[in-house]
């Protein structure tokens, strides 16, 4: 195997399809199969949609990436599945396509956690991760703060979600204000024209006797959603732009706020997020901000690697090669609920 791996990354966690191929810390393809059409006239992804558009999108995807990186199957070293956590019968797809591509080829087969990869893509746009790192994930489904002395074996959670995360708040929101779905790309464009400071919304979990970093935004989405239905009752107009606007500074405000205050009581340096939600531009401004005048070097890949993608899989898979991590065994299972202190799966 040479120095620096080929490895093709799988990832089917959700509703994309996500085929990554890394040489070290290089990417050279990051195709990707997105079924969120066909769950938008739902208002949410359908787990069972979604399993179906990865069984159709696997073989496709996985050779137009190959096409992309000037590859062939032969050439790659190892593959790396999202083995969790995330939908059930989309995790069983990915897992079960990887092991098949690992037992034809006799490559090795790593089974990664969907969040450590979050946290690893970095490394394809910014170089090695610093470590320790304090890594903060919004997404859809997750709002963490992790702790990562070691990307391969040692992440550890501080803080998370205690109810809906800020992805899952973002796209009820929008539904209330009749924006569809999927619901942050449309806040954020809606929020640009609005006044942030126009609604005094909530700050949830920020009392002295809170925990410090974990989440809460069901609250505020209440809240918006009670604030909307107020004016509609007086006959009132809704300020579309003013309550995207005030609605996302609340939730950006808390996420950079806890995220500063868990690197400067754990004396960390670097801030890198990743997730979805990552790619809001008032989260990246506001977290930019914050971290300047805390003295944090702020590290965000571009927006297409926040969002879910192959490239991460592929990119935590050739850290543990690289680091001579074992793979795993083909009986790793796809487990929805794999805590994100499990890096791989079990070897």
């Amino acid at each position: 195997m040479a120095d620096e791996p080929l490895v093709l990354g799988i990832e089917t966690s959700c509703d994309e399809t996500g085929i990554g191929i890394v040489r070290g810390t290089t990417l050279l393809a990051d195709a990707v199969a997105s079924s969120v059409d066909e769950h938008a006239r739902f208002g949410g992804v359908v787990p069972e949609v979604a399993s179906r558009a990865h069984l159709e999108a696997m073989v496709p995807t996985v050779r137009r990436a190959l096409a992309d990186a000037g590859v062939t199957m032969n050439d790659i070293d190892a593959i790396a599945v999202t083995s969790g956590p995330g939908l059930a019968g989309a995790l069983l797809v990915g897992v079960a396509a990887a092991k098949g591509y690992a037992v034809a080829l006799d490559k090795p087969l790593y089974g990664v956690n969907h969040l450590a990869s979050h946290v690893c893509v970095d490394q394809l746009e910014h170089g090695k991760l610093p470590e320790p790192c304090m890594a903060l994930l919004v997404s859809g489904g997750h709002s963490s703060l992790l702790l990562v002395p070691d990307i391969t074996a040692d992440v550890r959670p501080l803080g998370s979600t205690i109810d809906d995360a800020a992805g899952e708040a973002f796209d009820k929101v929008a539904r209330v204000l009749g924006l569809g779905f999927p619901g942050g790309p449309a806040i954020d464009r809606w929020a640009e024209a609005g006044d942030r400071k126009a609604i005094a919304f909530p700050r949830g979990l920020t009392g002295p006797r809170d925990a410090p970093f974990d989440f809460s935004f069901s609250g505020l989405k209440t809240s918006v959603a009670r604030w909307v239905e107020a004016r509609e009752r007086a006959g009132e107009s809704v300020p579309i732009a003013d309550v995207a606007a005030s609605f996302q500074e609340a939730v950006v405000d808390v996420l950079t706020r806890k995220a500063i205050r868990a690197c400067k009581e754990n004396g960390v340096e670097h801030l890198m997020m990743g997730g979805g939600v990552s790619a809001n531009s008032r989260l990246r401004a506001l977290a930019q901000e914050r971290c300047d005048a805390a003295g944090i070097v702020l590290r965000v890949p571009r927006p297409g690697l926040c969002t879910d993608n192959g490239a991460m899989v592929a990119a935590l898979g050739a850290e543990l090669v690289a680091r001579d991590r074992a793979p795993s065994t083909l009986s790793i299972p796809a487990d929805s609920s794999m805590p994100v202190t499990v890096t791989q799966a079990a070897s």
